[in-house]
């Protein structure tokens, strides 16, 4: 088994630096006296040791959660620690570049064309994914895996996107397959199933969508029904379109379970950690699919399987909201995951359009082809720095607030992912149309993207369904107020003034982000400081 050598992110908010390696963290401007950790007040961190196998692990108490970026945007606030970037010195950028060499070796020499054409990862390529200890990606060390935070999910999620049936592969196996044991299980449920889904020993999968509900969730058809002894769930129903549905050995499954609320039994949706081998578990054959073809995916069936009341996630009728933050906690890696097969596209078309000559020119002499490049380049660049600046907020915080934030960048990347592709074929011509080269497959596998994981249309609407409910919370007094001019007066008349004497032609910027930011994007902006007022409006 490969293990990772240890690694710091290192992220900065103005004047403090947290760091987050699992084996020693450093806070700036602290000082550990020798043998021991004192409790320092820093803020509202702090430093606990523990001792565990003649080892010491030290953890950081990261702050509960952050100020929502994008919510707060709906109340015309903008924060500018935003714009501090999650940073990486000389030495850490060189430990993370060792941490993804032999991964990017073994890429190099993946066989994607066959695994395409054949709808199939070999057994021995799945194998080496194991030794490798990519089904481990995110289980904590203690568990068997190799614990990486965010970032380095992130950085990896670049290299393993170079064969999108791979990708998705993985990414159903720990970004939600075994998602719901990581974030809402119980100790005794991590330690049962956590080290055999860190080795790859077995595989997880995630089992939501229906026949009758894709993007409705709570309609979901299965059904769980609690033994007369109340010890056991007898599950029943089918699912489609399952990630690693015929070769996985342990599900997350959804069910409609009976409970009582208010003096009344309703359906409420529950998860639940099923095994292959409880029984009453099949699965139908591999769907013939457009992209992503060496991925397993395939119809799931339960037939009365038994499941132990141990083996819920969370609480019974908890079940929508597991699901939700599942989804919400993998979606910002797309954003790595599209970028890393952007450049490589880029990288190889850039070489044909260098070599290949037109009237006398080669095609990146022409200026349409160099615009087409820049627009590759920016989308690129922006994917990029969406993805691990989400990535830096996540490892910063226990519990981040960032359920909008990874959706746009699910939607920018997954389409930007698309319109790129769809760039560099055109740039290629008839090259690019040909199976014998990889550029029809990349194009193939992106298209995925803008549907699972939540359609960018629900996820459009989730931006702001969600901005909208936050800025009502916040804004819900004042508007009381303001419904009630005549117990309020001070309150209605200031802000009727306010309006009347603001001349919109000449609206006054209250963001000021001039100051922080490169002058050449003074113009932009000013436009944006609009938003606030608009919204005051």
């Amino acid at each position: 088994m490969w293990s990772r050598t240890s690694y710091t992110l290192r992220y900065f908010s103005k004047d403090k630096l947290f760091s987050s390696n699992k084996h020693i963290v450093r806070l700036q401007r602290r000082k550990a006296s020798s043998g021991s950790i004192q409790k320092a007040d820093l803020d509202d961190k702090e430093i606990t040791q523990t001792s565990q196998s003649g080892e010491y692990i030290q953890k950081a108490l990261k702050p509960k959660t952050n100020d929502p970026f994008v919510k707060n945007l709906f109340l015309g606030n903008f924060d500018k620690d935003a714009l501090i970037y999650p940073e990486l010195t000389k030495e850490q950028l060189d430990d993370i570049n060792q941490l993804v060499q032999p991964i990017e070796r073994f890429f190099d020499e993946v066989d994607s064309k066959t695994i395409d054409e054949k709808a199939k990862i070999p057994d021995d390529v799945l194998q080496q994914l194991k030794d490798l200890g990519l089904f481990g990606q995110q289980i904590p060390e203690e568990y068997g895996g190799l614990g990486l935070n965010a970032t380095e999910f992130a950085r990896l999620a670049e290299i393993t996107a170079l064969d999108g049936s791979i990708s998705v592969t993985l990414a159903a196996h720990q970004s939600i397959g075994l998602k719901g044991i990581l974030i809402a299980g119980t100790e005794s449920q991590k330690q049962k199933y956590l080290p055999k889904l860190a080795t790859g020993e077995h595989v997880a999968a995630f089992c939501l969508t229906e026949p009758s509900s894709g993007s409705d969730a709570a309609s979901i058809q299965t059904r769980a029904t609690l033994s007369e002894d109340g010890k056991t769930f007898h599950l029943n129903g089918g699912k489609i379109w399952i990630s690693n549905g015929g070769i996985a050995d342990v599900f997350t499954v959804f069910a409609k379970t009976e409970i009582e609320k208010d003096g009344e039994k309703v359906d409420k949706v529950t998860a639940f950690i099923v095994e292959r081998e409880f029984g009453g578990v099949t699965n139908g054959k591999p769907e013939d699919k457009l992209g992503i073809r060496g991925s397993n995916t395939c119809e799931v069936h339960f037939d009365n399987t038994p499941v132990p009341i141990e083996n819920v996630i969370g609480e019974v009728g908890g079940g929508f909201k597991v699901a939700m933050n599942i989804l919400n906690s993998g979606r910002f890696s797309m954003g790595s995951s599209g970028a890393g097969v952007l450049k490589k596209m880029m990288g190889l078309v850039a070489e044909h359009a260098t070599t290949r000559a037109q009237f006398g020119q080669y095609l990146s002499e022409f200026p349409l082809i160099k615009e087409k490049f820049a627009r590759l380049a920016i989308t690129t660049y922006v994917m990029e720095s969406m993805a691990y600046l989400t990535a830096g907020t996540l490892d910063a915080y226990e519990q981040p607030d960032l359920s909008l934030e990874a959706a746009i960048v699910k939607i920018f990347s997954s389409e930007g992912c698309w319109v790129c592709a769809n760039e560099c074929l055109q740039i290629l011509g008839g090259l690019g149309y040909m199976k014998d080269y990889p550029y029809e497959r990349l194009l193939r596998d992106g298209r995925i993207l803008m549907i699972f994981e939540g359609t960018n249309e629900i996820l459009r609407m989730f931006v702001a369904l969600q901005g909208c409910q936050h800025a009502g919370k916040q804004l819900k007094d004042l508007v009381k107020k303001l419904r009630n001019p005549l117990a309020n007066p001070g309150l209605f008349f200031g802000t009727l003034k306010k309006r009347m004497m603001s001349d919109p032609l000449k609206p006054a910027l209250k963001l000021h982000l001039d100051e922080e930011v490169h002058p050449s994007l003074k113009m932009y902006l000013a436009l944006f400081s609009c938003f606030p007022i608009d919204l005051d409006d």
